[in-house]
């Protein structure tokens, strides 16, 4: 049964990367604050009744990731909200392994109608069990937001977590996002400049305060060897720039792939289909790394 921890508001980001980084002492993991002590995904769900919207911080959101309609929220904005309570659960002392070193996969939201700057939202969080996949496992958090008892905006993230995988988890079956083909080469794409302090900006306006997208030292210190741009900037960006095709209500899937480093040049591009679905990419300007693939999809 699902246990229901009510918040009273939504909590600051930088105390909970302190939790997240305790893990990486030596037997930290066996203490019962401290994620690692179990094995499976709790059936809990987090809830903070009343957010309203930080009318500074959505303007600043606004003029890093590009969307210009000031009279309706982001569509992707709401993970901005919600994205503390994602890491008030994997630093529980009931998640199964560290937020650190997790990689999100896959992103997928749903516009059920659009939201009002003014609007005070229900915010709702709750992570799926582990699935296997061929280099380790997954896991899903999704994520709701209520204008009183109306639905207006969902997401579901992917998380994936490297170890043991699991020949039964691959699969030939074609991804949706796929759907509709972008080739960069044989489009009109426009380039993005990003800066080399997008990844800091982008941290205050948007939750996420990972050290891997901040400075190249920290970075370094998990593997990378520069920074790199938050994903959800990317997808952010994209839908910017599409933002004149969105119906009201719609569905938008991202896959991320390779990482953006900063500072780069990225090149986007996006194809309407039939059905009014849009599929777009971004890849870097210079080799051509795939960074994202997406669909948009009216509902």
């Amino acid at each position: 049964m699902t246990k229901t921890r009510t918040l009273k508001s939504v909590p600051h980001a930088a105390p909970l990367y302190g939790r997240a980084a305790l893990p990486m002492i030596p037997l930290a993991s066996r203490l019962p604050f401290v994620a690692g002590s179990t094995k499976e995904i709790p059936d809990v769900e987090l809830v903070v009744p009343e957010v309203r919207i930080d009318r500074k911080n959505l303007a600043a959101y606004r003029e890093i990731t590009g969307f210009l309609n000031a009279e309706v929220v982001p569509v992707t904005y709401g993970f901005a909200l919600a994205f503390p309570l994602h890491m008030a659960l994997m630093t529980g002392g009931d998640f199964p392994f560290p937020a650190v070193g997790l990689v999100h996969l896959r992103n997928r939201i749903v516009q059920h109608r659009p939201i009002a700057p003014t609007e005070t939202l229900r915010v709702r969080v709750k992570p799926e069990p582990l699935q296997p996949h061929p280099k380790g496992r997954t896991f899903d958090v999704g994520t709701e937001l209520h204008a009183g008892d109306e639905l207006v905006w969902s997401c579901t993230s992917t998380f994936f977590k490297r170890g043991k995988g699991s020949s039964d988890a691959a699969s030939d079956a074609p991804d949706p996002i796929d759907a509709v083909e972008v080739d960069l080469s044989a489009i009109s794409t426009t380039r993005w400049e990003l800066p080399e302090d997008l990844g800091r900006r982008f941290a205050k306006v948007g939750g996420d305060i990972n050290p891997i997208h901040l400075h190249p030292l920290t970075a370094k210190a998990f593997g990378f060897p520069r920074h790199i741009a938050h994903g959800m900037w990317t997808k952010a960006r994209a839908l910017s720039a599409i933002e004149d095709l969105l119906p009201d209500t719609f569905a938008v899937d991202v896959r991320f792939q390779k990482p953006v480093f900063l500072p780069s040049t990225v090149e986007f591009g996006s194809v309407t289909a039939d059905g009014g679905r849009t599929g777009f990419a971004a890849q870097s300007a210079e080799k051509g790394v795939p960074h994202l693939r997406g669909l948009v999809t009216p509902s």
